[in-house]
């Protein structure tokens, strides 16, 4: 009887302690499980509507009308910019991790530091590229999503480099999206990145995006990922031009009218 009562007790002082940590009060271990508790159950929820919304998104957009958009269009699914995109318009270029088969590493975009950050380190998490700690005046982003959109990359990157090569602060990227979680998962990445190929060019950069790029694309509102996306940068990391698909005379006229225009304006 007295093990009976004993038993009770317990179970009653364990149901206060829960009641307690509920509503704020309570030994701190059981508040701290509380909390952990509540936070995890909200983090799961989040997680949970965006990973219905992106599901949506996707279902809702199939490949074939990817394709349908690509042949209709040649790769155009809009205008390329006709004159340089003004300061008070332009919008940041979301910072994006890459990797280059020579083993180095770097965030685009890079960015100068301001006036006060001279001397310390770079701040946002830009690094300046690996090798000469060097910001280019006016940096070339092309965008590939698919391997059938590299050639486009291309289009654009060599034409530019042709015209700039000259201006030591001009560098081009060539970005390729690899979201397989086999080759993104390591040593399979460190493997990948020694077969592929290098860039002979110091102002031409070969480079690796590995991993989900959800985010990265929604924040450029990038929904078809059979074409190219192409985006000059300046110093301060902000959009100032862009294309897309293979490069036409017209636009490459276009991008390089902007780019000089960035070269006298630095």
């Amino acid at each position: 009887m007295l093990r009976a009562r004993g038993a009770a007790a317990a179970l009653l002082r364990l149901a206060g302690a829960g009641a307690s940590a509920q509503s704020g009060g309570g030994p701190p271990l059981a508040r701290a499980a509380f909390t952990r508790g509540f936070l995890g159950k909200k983090v799961n929820k989040e997680a949970i509507e965006k990973e219905k919304a992106r599901l949506k998104e996707e279902i809702g957009r199939g490949y074939f009308e990817d394709i349908a958009e690509i042949r209709k269009n040649n790769g155009k699914i809009a205008a390329a910019s006709k004159v340089i995109i003004p300061e008070v318009d332009a919008v940041k270029f979301p910072d994006l991790a890459v990797e280059s088969p020579d083993g180095g590493a770097l965030h685009l975009p890079l960015v100068a530091p301001a006036p006060q950050d001279v001397g310390s380190e770079a701040g946002d998490g830009v690094t300046p590229e690996a090798g000469d700690g060097v910001t280019p005046d006016a940096s070339l982003v092309c965008l590939s999503f698919r391997a059938s959109s590299q050639k486009m990359a291309e289009s654009w990157s060599s034409p530019f480099l042709d015209a700039f090569g000259a201006d030591k602060n001009i560098h081009a990227y060539e970005v390729s999206f690899i979201d397989s979680w086999l080759l993104s998962s390591s040593p399979v990445r460190q493997t990948f990145l020694k077969v592929m190929r290098k860039s002979n060019n110091p102002q031409k950069h070969v480079v690796y995006a590995f991993g989900d790029h959800y985010d990265f694309r929604k924040k450029l509102q990038i929904v078809n990922l059979l074409t190219g996306y192409i985006y000059l940068i300046d110093r301060q990391g902000r959009i100032r031009w862009q294309g897309f698909g293979s490069a036409t005379q017209e636009e490459l006229s276009s991008l390089t009218a902007s780019t000089s225009i960035l070269l006298d304006d630095k």
